[in-house]
């Protein structure tokens, strides 16, 4: 009887410095990002401005996030549309109702 031997065959693939450049990018664009939000979050007085600021910031981490980590970046604009329009319609939504809400509140028990 014959011992077979095990020999695995490992090949190592260069790394691909155009990938790890990409990566570190989107960190570094993703952590400025909340960086300026924790920064507003301390500096800035509470009202409508500061609101509106976190929303659109809010809005532009996920849609960055979409396109890199989701590949959507990479897709036709007719996808990429069918996905960001209904979003951005449910953000109006939200605000929208919160707005409508606050002024029956106000006119109901003021």
């Amino acid at each position: 009887m014959e011992i077979q031997e095990n020999k695995s065959t490992l090949t190592v693939v260069p790394k691909n410095n155009d990938k790890i450049k990409k990566i570190w990018k989107t960190a570094l664009i993703l952590a400025l990002i909340t960086g300026a939000e924790f920064i507003m979050a301390f500096t800035m007085p509470r009202g409508i401005l500061l609101y509106s600021l976190f929303m659109a910031l809010t809005i532009w981490k996920a849609k960055y996030i979409m396109m890199e980590f989701m590949h959507l970046g990479d897709e036709v604009k007719p996808l990429i549309y069918s996905i960001l329009v209904p979003i951005a319609f449910l953000f109006w939504l939200i605000i929208v109702l919160l707005k409508e809400g606050s002024e029956i509140f106000s006119l109901r028990w003021y």
